[in-house]
């Protein structure tokens, strides 16, 4: 969308410098902060944080999947798990499972708020 009009707003000099030091650290630009701060959204640099952390997660997933992968060929290599060792590593998957699904419901309330 294209910006057409100027707001024109007096503030102290410090208070500016103040204003652009944190869009410097945020790196986002000073109008956004303001606009943002007024219609209370989430900042770009907030989002960016929240899209990288949900990025992370998923990558945990990932590597979570990898490891049964690879204790279920070691299952099949010896022929054998021990009943113990079966009902420790089905447990340990039921919490992946209910986990995930804690995640997914996570993210959608949060794709919900990136949204707005």
């Amino acid at each position: 969308m294209e910006k057409e009009v100027r707001i024109f707003i007096r503030i102290q000099k410090d208070r500016k410098e103040n204003w652009k030091e944190l869009c410097s650290k945020k790196q986002i630009s000073l109008t956004n902060l303001i606009i943002d701060s007024v219609e209370n959204r989430i900042m770009d640099d907030e989002r960016r944080k929240v899209l990288a952390f949900i990025e992370k997660q998923d990558n945990l997933f990932v590597k979570i999947e990898t490891n049964i992968n690879q204790v279920a060929k070691f299952a099949n290599a010896q022929k054998y798990i021990s009943p113990t060792d079966l009902q420790y590593f089905s447990n340990k998957l039921s919490e992946i499972a209910d986990l995930k699904i804690i995640q997914n419901n996570i993210f959608i309330k949060i794709y919900s708020l990136l949204g707005q």
